[in-house]
């Protein structure tokens, strides 16, 4: 399943109707956000399909496809759901300053033809022209952003690109201003989009423009999906096996604040792990305690600590007298150890496959140990 965005080429009509249809949705959704609320006090609950059908007469009063209108009860069962399980915090109502912007639709769309595609509801849209993977599509949304209105399909198939044939294994290092750290000394600098753009972005917030504050955040936005985008893409076709240093970048960002923000790590490696799965290519995890203060020809603890230690880039080991650059001996520990727990793995799973381990006849202990 992949996703496609559109901008769509509206007319005044299509976007007034379109407007209203989120007036309406906006007023639908906090009345759902409402009733699941004060009706759990009261221990009612409701299932997906018979919450969705508690307003099954409304789309011909309201103008709205009664899917659609499903589809927004459906997306604030869904926002109480991952609350009451404690993944999310309460829903909050959409007003002035928290607006609903999606209009959702459900059921299968036609493919585009001659730069149209057909909508419920709202009849043939022009499109922007571009290229559409042919397969079916499952839904759709349609978005308001500062810059105009998308429209995103959900089609099903995979997206697959070619890959080099290589066995090449490396480990990474993700960081603030070098972005990435590779082990084989390749270092991806940090762009600071956020930076850049912040004195525009000042000078449209002191003259009070939002229309413009607006698009000028989303064209930040923009760049640094493009980034993360073509940075995954370019380690998942050049290396087998990655291997990533696990870190904590809520924490950190309590610390630095703005620099884990524009670094947009957490971004970048989701979209490394899931190009990765489709491509066949290996993305793990490596806990990330003592990667810096490894040395990773001896192994000895002797590098630089604490935030105090951050200032240091570069530190001889004091047992080896190795002199290491602070970010790529972080990724060379993450990569041996990688290898070192993929070969803990493969031992286990062989030992697992033997006909003694599965009689019994043996017992095995394992420990957490690294091969260097």
């Amino acid at each position: 399943m992949i996703v496609r965005t559109l901008k769509l080429k509206l007319t005044k009509k299509q976007e007034i109707q379109l407007n209203q249809w989120l007036w309406n949705l906006t007023s639908i959704y906090n009345w759902g956000i409402k009733k699941i609320e004060f009706n759990a006090k009261d221990n009612i609950y409701f299932s997906p399909k018979t919450f969705q059908n508690l307003l099954a007469n409304h789309g011909k009063k309201l103008d709205i496809p009664s899917h659609t209108i499903q589809g927004t009860l459906s997306q604030v069962y869904n926002a109480w759901q991952r609350c009451f399980k404690k993944l999310a915090k309460k829903p909050k109502l959409k007003g002035q300053r928290n607006k609903l912007n999606s209009i959702p639709f459900p059921d299968p769309l036609k493919q585009p033809k001659d730069n149209k595609i057909s909508v419920p509801g709202i009849g043939k849209i022009r499109l922007h022209k571009q290229e559409i993977p042919n397969a079916n599509i499952k839904c759709g949304r349609i978005l308001k952003k500062a810059s105009g209105w998308y429209l995103c399909l959900w089609l099903d198939t995979d997206n697959k690109f070619k890959v080099k044939e290589t066995n090449k294994t490396i480990g990474i290092d993700p960081g603030f201003s070098t972005l990435l750290t590779l082990s084989d000394g390749t270092k991806i600098e940090n762009p600071r989009e956020l930076r850049k753009g912040a004195k525009r972005l000042a000078q449209a917030q002191r003259g009070n423009k939002k229309k413009l504050v607006a698009k000028l955040q989303e064209k930040q936005t923009n760049r640094r999906n493009d980034r993360n985008h073509k940075i995954s893409r370019w380690l998942v076709e050049n290396y087998q096996t990655i291997y990533y240093s696990d870190d904590n970048f809520k924490a950190m960002a309590k610390h630095f604040g703005k620099s884990v923000i524009e670094a947009k790590l957490g971004d970048l490696i989701n979209k490394t792990s899931y190009k990765s799965k489709v491509c066949g290519r290996s993305f793990k995890p490596i806990n990330s305690k003592f990667t810096t203060m490894t040395c990773s020809n001896c192994w000895s603890l002797t590098g630089p600590t604490g935030l105090s230690g951050l200032a240091v880039r570069s530190w001889t080991c004091s047992v080896c007298g190795t002199h290491h650059d602070r970010d790529i001996n972080s990724a060379k520990v993450v990569l041996k150890t990688g290898l070192g727990t993929s070969h803990e793995e493969a031992a286990l799973r062989r030992r697992q496959e033997s006909p003694a381990f599965r009689h019994g006849e043996v017992q095995i202990k394992i420990f957490n140990y690294v091969y260097i």
